[in-house]
């Protein structure tokens, strides 16, 4: 009997809850005054969380572990959540380090205590304080024997570009602890990151919302082209709700300069678009949906998505992702691949998680014949 894992959904927001009890008592009055710096300054007629979950018991959508588990995993047969926190980025925004680093450290041993000890089927995300890289490498190593902390979690906003040497230190010790770095959005324009545009600040959220993936081309193009996976040959580097069609076109524009222009980075041995490929991994929520499905499978096809694109819900958020209706029919190895397969290679997760009962299981192999038998069935298989 295959024992491999169904399904990762790479993007689940938890509420990690109050901090208080775990930050220092010399912190107790601002947090109880400023909490998080968090979020854009736009206003979003639909809110952030869909109105439908809602916890049994009540609270905001994400904040009951065992709801989430049986309105969101069990629902759809989702083997292992990737944790990624809901309004705590912001935390490497903050003008003071030093606070910064207190609530990374907070969220980091809250997350601990009331997610990751619950259910087996619960990853956590190390938050770091980008905006003090030296800290942010302790931080990491500080987590990293705990086998259910898989990776390394920053804000997308940041004061540079992410290739830069300034940030190394964090590198450094991701690579070295075997985890991969990954980025999530919502603070662009927050803080201390500055504009969310090379041109300045949109008038409204969608304007907002819809130019996100250009920040994400930001750190992809500086990553490579700095030479940080020369440096760390081991690092993966995790691009969250950021899109999928933006990359084929940077990689081929990063691809025909690098043939004149490759004095300037002596220390690429490669195309850039190789290095993205064996180290950048796209999360496929919010994934794009042209009229015609087949395009979407050619831009696919174009980044090799078998080994740089993974599943992601983005629950409970307003435009969260079904997995039964996220793509186009495709072949069965890509589906797999991408369902599960490169997760679990990730994230080291190559068993399913223990249980107590197999419901989950038994609907994940539901899902899965159904693919295979509906032929209107979004997760549909090429013959």
């Amino acid at each position: 009997m295959n024992d491999s894992p169904v399904l990762i959904d790479t993007d689940v927001h938890n509420q990690i809850g109050s901090l208080l009890p775990y930050l220092p008592k010399a912190w107790h009055e601002r947090y109880q005054t400023v909490k998080v710096p968090y979020g854009a300054q736009y206003y979003s007629s639909v809110g952030t969380n869909r109105k439908d979950a809602v916890p049994d018991k009540g609270g905001v959508p994400g904040s009951d572990p065992q709801f989430l588990i049986s309105d969101h995993m069990d629902r759809y047969g989702i083997d292992y959540a990737i944790l990624t926190g809901s309004g705590v980025l912001g935390l490497s925004l903050d003008p003071d380090p030093d606070y910064g680093n207190v609530l990374a450290a907070a969220c980091n041993d809250r997350m601990t205590d009331t997610w990751l000890n619950v259910s087996p089927r619960f990853r956590g995300s190390i938050f770091v304080n980008a905006s003090d890289p030296t800290e942010a490498a302790a931080e990491i190593r500080r987590h990293a024997s705990n086998p259910n902390m898989v990776q390394v979690l920053m804000a997308s906003a940041a004061r540079m570009p992410y290739g830069q040497r300034f940030y190394h230190p964090i590198y450094d010790a991701a690579n070295e602890c075997g985890l991969p770095v990954a980025i999530h959005p919502g603070t662009e324009g927050k803080g201390i990151s500055g504009a969310p545009t090379p041109s300045g600040y949109p008038t409204r959220y969608m304007e907002w919302h819809n130019i996100l993936p250009i920040n994400y081309m930001t750190h992809v193009n500086s990553l490579v082209c700095e030479g940080v996976f020369e440096k760390f040959p081991k690092l993966k580097f995790v691009a969250i709700e950021g899109g999928i069609s933006w990359l084929p076109h940077l990689m081929w524009r990063m691809d025909k300069n690098y043939k004149a222009l490759r004095e300037s980075t002596p220390w690429l041995k490669r195309f850039p678009s190789e290095y993205i490929k064996d180290h950048i991994k796209l999360t496929t929520q919010p994934v794009e949906e042209p009229n015609n499905p087949e395009y979407l499978l050619q831009i696919l096809h174009m980044i090799e998505a078998e080994k740089t694109v993974m599943f992601s819900s983005d629950y409970p958020h307003w435009d969260n992702d079904n997995p039964k209706m996220a793509f186009p029919r495709m072949p069965k190895e890509m589906k797999q691949r991408i369902l599960a397969g490169t997760a679990a290679e990730l994230y080291g997760l190559h068993t399913r998680p223990a249980r107590k009962d197999d419901t989950a299981n038994d609907l994940a192999d539901q899902i899965a014949r159904k693919s295979k038998q509906s032929p209107e069935h979004a997760w549909g298989e090429d013959e």
